[in-house]
């Protein structure tokens, strides 16, 4: 399957945001002192919260580094074939 320019730059951005705001959301979880995410504040006892956000967090920072993947592998792909057209030319 051939992805277009395009399609292939919005997957890379994709990618790209999905590593940012994940691993900010991530950091900002772990700094949390509103005690939903510990008990009492301290790291020792996780919540719930924190487990379920943690899970949400890593499944969509492995998305969203598949997601970016591909499009790289579209640009990589789409220059490829744009390289032979312009000996050609």
């Amino acid at each position: 399957m051939k992805l277009s320019r395009p399609v292939s730059w919005f997957l890379t951005a994709f990618g790209v945001w999905s590593l940012f705001v994940w691993t900010t959301f991530a950091k900002n979880l772990w700094k949390d002192s509103g005690g939903q995410a510990f008990v009492n504040g301290d790291h020792s006892q996780p919540t719930a919260f924190f487990w379920v956000h943690l899970l949400l967090t890593v499944t969509s920072l492995l998305l969203g580094l598949a997601i970016g993947w591909i499009g790289v592998r579209g640009l990589r792909a789409s220059r490829r074939a744009a390289a032979p057209a312009a000996d050609r030319g």
